[in-house]
């Protein structure tokens, strides 16, 4: 859900700074948003993105911008006219924001496609780009749409996040999983929510596919070694680390990136 905050304290004018006009993101997942709505407003976004085990855009883009270590005093100092924060910021951080007398939009985290497409709009209506945040939404739908299989096979797939933790339960990524049209093995291991599922699991349940953000890490040069000891044909792709973290235009490569190892699985 997304709480904008609009308060400014009445008689403490001379702590106000004077608007730029523009906008700072202190969460990588409201950054790759803001550069795809409104990047000519972007004053600062987050040092997550600019991190390769972080970002969730390119790393080429996001070194364009100036970032921001996500401190008050950072992002006051700058005088942003709107400030986009994540739910998760703490109280004090948001206080300090409050008192400043900056707009604060905080964002929590998608869980479905329709809720990421809600968060759309009401960042695009934030940051006066209403018709930008529609042509958005109109890209996640074609995605969603390419994605879908025109057969009911639903090869049993576990996407391991990183190292032996695994993607489960109600999260984006579960539903993106089967829209492509891959079935959902975390089931196979009791997973209501993620969590670990080690070698010695997966060796006991083997899946048709392992999606991996680093199958070349110590974890998954392991796990391929002792599935192939065991003699089971396990499909390994990776997935990157960059298409897990955020909904919004994330959610176009995430899907096509699902669809393209589906029809490789199956062909």
């Amino acid at each position: 859900m997304i709480a904008l905050i609009t308060l400014g304290l009445a008689g403490c004018v001379n702590a106000q700074p004077a608007s730029t006009g523009g906008i700072v993101s202190t969460n990588p997942c409201a950054d790759q948003l803001l550069l795809a709505l409104a990047p000519d407003r972007v004053t600062a976004i987050s040092h997550y993105s600019q991190e390769p085990g972080a970002t969730s855009i390119p790393l080429d883009l996001a070194r364009r911008y100036r970032a921001t270590a996500g401190t008050a005093e950072e992002v006051i100092a700058l005088k942003p006219d709107l400030v986009v924060a994540s739910s998760f910021t703490p109280n004090t951080t948001l206080d300090a924001y409050r008192r400043a007398g900056l707009k604060v939009l905080t964002l929590d985290s998608p869980t479905t496609v329709a809720a990421s497409r809600d968060q759309i709009r009401s960042v695009a209506a934030a940051v006066g780009a209403p018709a930008a945040g529609e042509r958005l939404i109109a890209r996640i739908d074609r995605a969603v749409a390419d994605a879908v299989p025109r057969d009911d096979r639903r090869p049993a797939t576990l996407l391991y996040i990183s190292d032996s933790f695994a993607n489960a339960g109600p999260s984006l990524l579960t539903e993106m999983v089967g829209l492509a049209g891959l079935g959902d093995a975390s089931k196979d291991f009791g997973l209501a929510f993620s969590g670990n599922v080690p070698i010695e699991s997966l060796v006991a349940h083997p899946p048709r596919i392992v999606l991996d953000p680093d199958p070349d890490g110590r974890t998954a040069s392991l796990r391929r070694r002792v599935l192939g000891m065991a003699g089971y044909q396990v499909i390994e792709e990776r997935f990157p680390r960059q298409l897990v973290n955020c909904g919004g235009p994330t959610i176009i490569p995430a899907l096509r990136t699902l669809a393209a190892i589906r029809s490789r699985a199956l062909s």
